[in-house]
């Protein structure tokens, strides 16, 4: 079954189309890209939180050591 508008035939621009989306492959960077920054911060958020309160004692230290 053809369908035509304007002298041209639907379906086969729907197929192009369709084609045309399934191989551009440009949105597929961003989520990776998500995806890394998403495990980065993970990464970040953990180190500081482990590191967050060894630091405070140990500034905590320095500081009554000095006075």
């Amino acid at each position: 079954m053809q369908i035509f508008a304007n002298g041209r035939c639907v379906m086969a621009e729907m197929v192009n189309l369709l084609s045309t989306v399934w191989s551009d492959d440009s949105a597929q960077d961003i989520a990776e890209y998500a995806v890394m920054l998403a495990v980065i911060l993970v990464i970040v958020v953990a180190t500081v939180k482990l590191i967050g309160g060894k630091s405070n004692n140990i500034f905590s230290e320095v500081a009554s050591s000095i006075q």
